[in-house]
């Protein structure tokens, strides 16, 4: 029997599964035994895995722990759901036979099935696997019937980076700055929001003044992505996040807003 297999049924992997069993045969299975269908996997020979939806957290043993998903329900290819540090999926894609597709996954995760309709699906498989052209098609479609939109990048590594640079880290950078801005306010003891409402109308006109909560950046997606990425740049957003995170502190001990 053909089905597809959900790996990882966290915040993005039980959103990617109810959307797939829409359109295609499809069972999760986690690390967590509670979380997996035991009584569907209980007999792996029987399953014709042929997409692998990998929806499981980066860490150093993601390659190690994907290529053992690949041995333990050999499928006809994989589909990346999970943020991953830029170049994962080329060197997958040169240790595997089978297409390595990836596609970054967008969206608030208490909304994610939402989100996942609301934005289109961006993905990318390199061309010259083969199947590669079988495995955008089957993705398409499945994605398309669970009434996802989807879009094709030219390559993986450009949505590798998109997903680090063009969304979390750039939200990290705005909310900086509203930090920035803030920590001016009070220093010159004026009224942060008065202060913003200079650049409304500029906002409203040209879209180019969004203005930002300046509170502390929490959650586990903007700062832990950072880590995926080479080099110390983009490391300034956790620094400038945790000098705020003191002044906020001390601002809450007085009774202030932020």
């Amino acid at each position: 029997m053909k089905k597809d297999v959900v790996c990882g049924l966290g915040e993005i992997g039980m959103p990617i599964l109810e959307l797939i069993s829409k359109s295609a045969e499809a069972v999760g299975y986690d690390i967590n035994p509670r979380l997996s269908n035991e009584k569907k996997l209980a007999d792996l020979d029987s399953i014709h895995t042929e997409l692998l939806h990998v929806c499981i957290p980066y860490s150093e043993k993601f390659e190690r722990n994907v290529l053992s998903l690949v041995s333990k329900f050999k499928p006809d290819a994989i589909v990346i759901h999970s943020t991953i540090k830029p170049g994962t999926t080329e060197k997958l894609q040169k240790k595997l036979t089978i297409p390595v597709i990836y596609s970054a996954t967008r969206g608030i995760h208490k909304r994610m099935i939402d989100d996942l309709k609301r934005y289109q699906k961006f993905y990318s498989v390199y061309n010259w696997v083969q199947k590669s052209d079988w495995a955008k098609k089957i993705f398409v479609n499945r994605m398309k019937k669970a009434g996802v939109k989807t879009k094709i990048m030219s390559n993986p590594l450009a949505l590798e980076l998109a997903k680090i640079i063009v969304d979390t880290s750039y939200y990290g950078w705005l909310i900086n700055y509203a930090q920035l801005s803030n920590m001016i306010a009070i220093k010159h003891k004026v009224d942060y929001d008065e202060m913003w409402s200079y650049a409304d109308e500029i906002h409203k006109y040209l879209g180019n003044r969004p203005k930002m909560f300046p509170g502390f950046i929490g959650g586990h997606c903007v700062i832990p992505n950072l880590d995926l990425m080479d080099g110390d740049a983009l490391k300034i957003i956790r620094e400038i996040n945790l000098d705020y995170a003191k002044i906020l502190k001390k601002r809450r001990s007085l009774g202030k807003k932020y």
